[in-house]
């Protein structure tokens, strides 16, 4: 007869067994940014079937937030390796620096994360994974600074990705002139006002009212960027964008983002099934 504690072990061996057996497997990537001229990490999650079969996935790539990094979604968000069995997609979580906002910087060359995130991860990731490489198979959300990186992103490189998503997005750069150090990675706000107006999502959308782009984006009730996402949903119906825009009760915090990613992942699974 087995003791007790000696059977509380055996029975969580055997559970970890079969998680870790029929569970997504999680890569740890460094990725080279030829635009920045270093090696900078990735977490790349792959479905339970990547290594049974031979088959391709599409994938979604996944922004964190000021002040985070690569490993932010994985350690916060676990159930990401489930989503990823569930939809049989590839997650991939690039790193956009502690406030890179993802876009090239116009004052400082040192961050170029427009560049490496559209192009750079985008091109390690089909050339090393079997990825369905096109537009209609990838897409591209995240949170906070990831949220307007993600839309940022989409806008510009309508080519690479066929949809796009945010969660509490700061999509109005205006709205944080003087934090998140933005105006380090844009500019005075007077002496280059057209940086400001020119990377930011909100004023981005004018530029491109004629695209096939999918896009969803959300925001909580009582997040600090909600007055922002409601003029960009306010903004989009003028300009007759097709989106879906979602308000739920919640903060800007990990709570939020952790119900809200499956609604993103939901959506983009429609698209990739849909073909376009």
């Amino acid at each position: 007869m087995i003791p007790i504690t000696k059977k509380i072990v055996f029975y969580l061996i055997v559970f970890s067994c079969s998680v870790t057996c029929f569970a997504a497997k999680v890569d740890t990537v460094s990725i080279y940014s030829n635009s920045m001229h270093k090696h900078i990490k990735a977490v790349v999650i792959k479905p339970d079937s990547y290594k049974k079969k031979k088959n391709f996935f599409p994938t979604v790539y996944l922004l964190h937030g000021y002040s985070g990094d690569f490993s932010n979604w994985v350690n916060k968000v676990p159930e990401l390796n489930k989503y990823a069995d569930d939809y049989q997609t590839l997650i991939v979580c690039p790193d956009g620096a502690y406030s890179s906002w993802y876009f090239d910087s116009p004052v400082d060359t040192a961050y170029r994360y427009e560049t490496y995130v559209a192009v750079e991860v985008v091109n390690f990731i089909d050339n090393n994974y079997r990825t369905i490489a096109d537009k209609n198979h990838r897409a591209i959300t995240g949170l906070s600074m990831g949220g307007h990186g993600a839309l940022f992103l989409a806008l510009r490189h309508t080519d690479v990705f066929g949809a796009a998503g945010s969660m509490s997005g700061g999509v109005d750069l205006s709205e944080s002139r003087n934090r998140f150090h933005i105006m380090q990675r844009i500019g005075d706000t007077i002496l280059q006002a057209k940086n400001w107006h020119d990377l930011t999502v909100i004023n981005l959308v004018e530029n491109y009212t004629n695209n096939d782009l999918k896009i969803f984006f959300d925001c909580g009730e009582k997040d600090i960027f909600i007055n922002g996402n409601r003029r960009l949903h306010q903004k989009m119906l003028q300009l007759k964008i097709p989106h879906t825009y979602v308000e739920r009760p919640g903060e800007h915090n990990w709570v939020y983002w952790r119900d809200a990613i499956p609604f993103q992942l939901l959506f983009f699974q429609r698209f990739f099934l849909s073909g376009h």
